[in-house]
């Protein structure tokens, strides 16, 4: 006999988000059926996820059934759009707060990725942590923070209104490369790669934090993806004496290998696992390992407690800089963001390398549309 309670639904979205919504409904609501993965078109997507199909809309017909829209918030309005077009009325937006707040509940559940705001005691109080907000200045007129906005020239505008706390600043990424200025701070003033942008995407305002700012914790959004840290977070941070604030990891199947098979050359990825082994063997042992998982650190954007982030740095930009040397046709004589996709393979692979030794809290990703 049918379980009355039981919900079916298909899922719109194959990719990321999806899979990550995916799991948790599959964790936390084990009455919600899922029966199909759908999407536009199946070139480039998996053909199943766990054992579920994935189809084209085109070829579902069941428009009384529930669509959970999982996909990046900018699609929404599109995807909206082709359900209507086919009398799809049963959907659901589940967009990237909703997400996040699945992601607290099932990470919370797995105790592997502790959720910031978790009720479970991340390790022993720090006795310091007073006096280490006091040296940061949370409580005085010297900021203890800086979070910088990564923007670049050429970006669309948003509809979105975001007004950044106080401790968010932005700064333009790639201000080598042309002589408009959108934000407060430049990445092509001092020590910096500016002019190396159109590889390393973000990962050029990156460098420059690492080499100039000063503050007690140190990070990166982007223009159009946050971090859900609020200002009341920060006490958290401080009392639990928390090291590195991270996106929920994306999960992949099998594997992460996954990604960079979607997004990079395998000649490059190659360069990259060469110049690892030159220089940090240890982590380049530790890859297969911590690779044959199915989490990844996406977008490169973290909070770090200022050492951290420098050595993050000071580890992750000369591997690249030699993946650019190795790589064929060489760094520089390419404009196709590798080295930011790498970047986020070199994210993943630093800090779960050092997941005993970083007391790390996880958040949601919110996009700004």
């Amino acid at each position: 006999m049918r379980n009355t309670h039981m919900i079916t639904a298909a899922i719109y979205g194959a990719q990321m988000v999806a899979v990550r919504v995916y799991f948790a409904i599959k964790k936390l609501y084990p009455h919600v059926r899922i029966m199909t993965f759908l999407v536009s078109d199946r070139a480039g997507n998996p053909s199943s996820i766990d054992g579920i199909p994935v189809i084209e809309l085109s070829e579902f017909d069941q428009t009384d059934t529930l669509i959970l829209i999982a996909a990046p918030d900018v699609h929404h309005e599109a995807i909206i759009a082709a359900l209507k077009l086919r009398s799809f009325f049963n959907y659901r937006c589940l967009d990237s707060r909703t997400e996040a707040e699945l992601l607290e509940r099932f990470y919370g559940q797995e105790r592997r990725f502790f959720p910031l705001r978790s009720n479970m005691e991340m390790g022993e109080r720090s006795t310091a942590h007073t006096s280490l907000a006091d040296s940061a200045g949370l409580f005085s007129d010297t900021p203890a923070v800086s979070v910088y906005m990564s923007k670049f020239y050429k970006d669309r505008p948003l509809k979105t209104v975001y007004t950044p706390p106080s401790w968010v600043h932005t700064i333009q990424a790639g201000s080598a490369l042309t002589e408009v200025r959108i934000a407060e701070q430049c990445d092509n003033e001092g020590d910096n790669i500016s002019a190396k942008n159109p590889n390393y995407s973000e990962l050029t305002a990156t460098y420059w934090i690492g080499k100039h700012a000063e503050e007690a914790y140190l990070g990166l959004y982007h223009y159009r993806r946050i971090l859900d840290v609020t200002e009341e977070d920060w006490s958290r941070i401080f009392e639990h004496d928390i090291d590195v604030i991270l996106p929920y990891p994306s999960m992949h199947l099998p594997n992460i290998e996954a990604h960079h098979r979607r997004y990079l050359r395998e000649e490059d990825w190659d360069a990259m696992l060469l110049a690892l082994r030159e220089l940090a063997p240890a982590y380049a042992d530790a890859l297969p390992e911590i690779f044959s998982d199915q989490y990844l650190y996406n977008f490169n954007m973290l909070i770090a407690k200022k050492d951290i982030f420098r050595k993050y740095c000071d580890w992750m930009f000369p591997i690249l800089a030699r993946t650019e040397e190795l790589s064929s046709p060489r760094g520089w004589e390419r404009a196709d963001r590798y080295i930011g996709y790498l970047g986020e393979s070199l994210t993943t692979l630093f800090f779960l390398y050092h997941q005993k030794d970083y007391k790390i809290a996880h958040t949601g990703c919110f996009m700004l549309i």
